[in-house]
């Protein structure tokens, strides 16, 4: 059947709304940086298109590194100031800025739809969980700083700086800003340079009316990264991407003593023994197909008990069968709601031709294609650009010299590893020298709980996937996923402030030593 675009919907009308919402920081041709607390017609605007359809957008305007020192020096001036403000006064400016947020819901999350693929209903839980978390930090932040009490926390010396990834910028990004704002803290963000920069500029700038100390700038990460890591003055570095950058950023803070956040990827493993709840099983699967698995707790290996491979079969195969994806605007007729779809495009057709490059490197070594769905089996306009979208695809016993055989490949390929004995288990499940989450699958509670403490996962879970959490539950990762401050729950207002002065203190966190990262 026939499809076309949900009307009112086009990337021009979502831009257009846009440059009404904020005209202060969106122009007719391209975005503002938010720097010297205005928004500024600065930078050269980089050549961008939407991984939807491959039109052209709007890219980042990217600062050169001494307009982004500039940037970064009002920010410590403001945080001064900002760190003067009683809580009842923050509080209630945040406050204003989620209600703006609010009520522009449904415009951010159709940015996040153009700009990175996210199907509507996935879009929406995105702006929602920041949303919704952002409140309940409002509800706990006095608690939570020990406000009257002799251990009261107070702001760091300057602010903090946020490098994060495209793929979640309101739950992870903006989230966490609104806290490290909540707590007495002034903001810098990079926008990432693969999308996400017309959400976060119109996010940045209802922030900004409001009063918030927030500074939004777009620039090359190699280019910008000294000035965001290293500046004399900042407080602390909040990192969401990849070890290799992540290793860069780490060796570039050891000497600083300054707080860290560093979020990196990891293989997240399910392994599966000795079980029977195949149909339980399948529901956990399938959702876990959401958004491409371009998620940092998405589970992209199955590590199965020879003996149940049949039986993990017969219950993947129909799995995969049954993802739905395609253009997340593409509707049968103009009444017809958004689409249902379990995701739309990888980030863009790099990434496509990469994923499908490494499962036929896989087959090359040995490896089983398990499944391999075809891109046009996905629901999509006539005679659009489909280079970015991908079709679920699964190989079976790749070869050890295999890419990705270590590595999360951040998308909708998986792999699968049959095993004989425990250790062969833990040995595939720990593949990746930590990672953030992992699961088991299995009726013996006796052997989850033996095998839970050996997994080299920050959050292990038994017949059921684990997610990055917020609110009361901490996140964090183990061996390479993870350096620096545990965050979310009580924690995450930990690593953005200090105790009282002169006090000994130590974050929960992957410290390699906790002597360099004193209270002061």
């Amino acid at each position: 059947m026939a499809r076309l675009l949900k009307p009112g919907t086009s990337w021009w009308e979502t831009y257009g709304r846009c440059v009404a919402a904020a005209p202060e920081a969106f122009d007719s041709d391209r975005l503002r940086n938010l720097a010297g607390g205005e928004w500024q017609r600065t930078g050269i605007p980089g050549d961008h298109v939407t991984p939807v359809d491959g039109s052209p957008i709007p890219g980042p305007p990217r600062l050169s590194y001494a307009q982004a020192e500039e940037a970064v020096a009002f920010a410590l001036k403001e945080h001064g100031e900002w760190a003067q403000v009683d809580l009842d006064e923050r509080r209630s400016r945040v406050t204003d800025a989620v209600d703006a947020l609010t009520e522009h819901r449904d415009l951010l999350a159709l940015l996040l739809v153009w700009e990175i693929g996210k199907p509507w209903r996935l879009a929406m839980a995105d702006v929602d969980r920041c949303l919704d978390g952002a409140r309940w930090y409002v509800g706990q932040i006095e608690r939570q700083l020990r406000i009257g009490t002799d251990t009261e926390r107070r702001p760091l010396p300057g602010p903090v700086s946020n490098i994060a990834s495209w793929n979640y910028p309101m739950s992870v990004q903006v989230h966490g800003e609104l806290v490290q704002l909540l707590a007495g803290n002034a903001v810098v963000a990079k926008t990432p340079s693969q999308g996400g920069f017309h959400c976060l500029t119109l996010a940045h700038a209802l922030m900004r009316r409001t009063g918030l100390p927030v500074t939004l700038i777009s620039g090359v990460g190699s280019q910008l990264g000294d000035v965001l890591v290293r500046s004399d003055g900042l407080g602390a570095l909040a990192f969401v991407g990849g070890r290799a950058n992540g290793r860069q950023v780490a060796i570039s803070l050891a000497d600083t003593g300054r707080r860290h956040m560093l979020e990196q990827e990891g293989l997240n493993c399910w392994g599966i023994w000795d079980f029977s709840q195949w149909a339980l099983l399948a529901q956990h699967l399938r959702k876990g197909f959401e958004y491409a698995k371009q998620r940092c707790t998405a589970y992209p290996r199955y590590v199965v008990q020879r003996r149940l491979f049949p039986a993990f079969l017969a219950m993947y195969l129909p799995v995969v069968a049954g993802i739905r994806f395609g253009h997340p605007l593409a509707v049968e007729a103009a009444d017809a709601p958004f689409p249902d779809l379990d995701f739309g495009p990888v980030i863009h057709a790099t990434k496509a031709a990469e994923l499908s490059a490494a499962l036929d490197e896989a087959v090359r070594g040995g490896g089983i294609p398990l499944a391999r769905r075809s891109v046009g089996e996905g629901t999509f306009l006539d005679a659009m650009d489909t280079s970015a979208y991908t079709a679920p695809a699964c190989v079976l016993s790749p070869p050890a010299n295999w890419s990705l055989h270590h590595a999360e490949p951040f998308g909708p390929l998986d792999s699968v590893v049959v095993v004989d004995t425990e250790a062969e288990l833990l040995a595939a499940m720990n593949a990746s020298n930590g990672s953030l989450v992992g699961s088991l699958a299995t009726d013996d509670e006796a052997f989850a709980a033996r095998v839970s403490e050996q997994l080299q996962s920050f959050k292990v879970g038994v017949n059921k996937p684990r997610s990055r959490g917020d609110r009361e539950e901490v996140f964090g990762g183990l061996g390479a996923s993870w350096k620096g401050a545990f965050v979310g729950g009580d924690l995450l207002v930990d690593a953005v402030t200090y105790g009282p002065e002169g006090a000994a203190e130590r974050l929960n966190g992957n410290f390699p030593d906790y002597s360099l990262y004193p209270s002061r």
